[in-house]
């Protein structure tokens, strides 16, 4: 695709959203040019469960086979860069990249990702997607029964307490401070054999991003295997906000039922605009994404 050329669809991102919404444009025969560094968020994470025909995979393998697939439409083209700003002209969108390159098209997708926010705890980022975990869906049955922790307080910790219960009856959760919970949610926890530990974590002891335990600042050490963890995070890219891309309350990009957003002609797919969090979901958020944006193009050009 030339660089003066206006294509159809810029797509920030090549993970699984960004893939999956190029191959619906692919097989609608639009200009698609997707632009991808090659870090996607889980590249720590040994193996990925939840998605039908692909359980059990490393993100790598699906990725590898996904990208495979993609490239075989000839109207998808991808550029191995950072998409590092964007504008609003009059053909459509302007993206320039980390390397100074820019690229035109009338639609963009931002499959972007999230970027998390990790504490300064020893060990912390090491263990983060692999025993250190988000999600009870995507991890949660490969350490069913083992000993667990909640890094969370108040209701994000209650609701992943209830969502672990089913899986293990040694959980603690961590709230590292003074626990934030309710009058009902605190018998809540008792009755169903769950400990609050208010204590701070100092360390994580693991070995190979493998918990062993966890270090607290009144001295007690707690054996784990698994610690689930929620998170701050913020958008991976700063482009959809500077386009003018409307965030919810939770810092995810706001899309309606059809993946757009509130700037005409950008739509958003995968963890930046919902907030279930895993590789299936990121697929059919992409599918959705791609095959609305052929249909804006098509009622525009029909």
């Amino acid at each position: 695709m030339g660089r003066e050329q206006t294509i159809d669809v810029i797509i920030i991102g090549g993970s699984y959203a960004g893939l999956s919404a190029a191959m619906s444009l692919g097989r609608s025969q639009r200009k698609t040019l997707v632009i991808d560094n090659g870090q996607p968020c889980n590249r720590q994470t040994p193996h990925s469960h939840n998605f039908l025909t692909q359980d059990g995979k490393t993100p790598q393998e699906i990725s590898t086979l996904a990208r495979q697939q993609v490239e075989k439409y000839d109207t998808v083209e991808f550029y191995n860069d950072s998409a590092i700003s964007g504008e609003i002209i009059d053909e459509g969108f302007q993206i320039t990249t980390l390397s100074g390159e820019i690229f035109k098209s009338k639609k963009l997708i931002i499959a972007s990702g999230i970027k998390d926010q990790m504490p300064d705890i020893p060990g912390f980022s090491s263990c983060w997607g692999i025993s250190v975990i988000h999600c009870p869906y995507c991890h949660g049955y490969e350490y069913r029964g083992q000993q667990t922790g909640i890094f969370a307080n108040g209701d994000r910790a209650f609701h992943l307490s209830g969502l672990v219960n089913n899986l293990t009856a040694n959980l603690t959760v961590l709230t590292n401070g003074k626990a934030n919970f309710n009058d009902e949610q605190f018998p809540t926890l008792k009755r169903n054999n769950i400990k609050v530990e208010e204590s701070p974590i100092t360390e994580i002891e693991h070995l190979n991003g493998h918990l062993h335990q966890v270090k607290l600042e009144n001295g007690t050490s707690l054996g784990m295997k698994a610690l689930y963890a929620a998170v701050p995070f913020v958008q991976h890219s700063d482009i959809p906000q500077s386009l003018g891309c409307e965030l919810t309350e939770s810092g995810h990009i706001k899309v309606d039922a059809f993946s757009k957003t509130n700037i005409p002609g950008v739509f958003a797919c995968g963890d930046n605009s919902y907030p279930m969090r895993a590789v299936a979901n990121a697929v059919a958020t992409g599918a959705l994404a791609g095959a609305m944006t052929n249909m804006e193009l098509t009622s525009e050009q029909f």
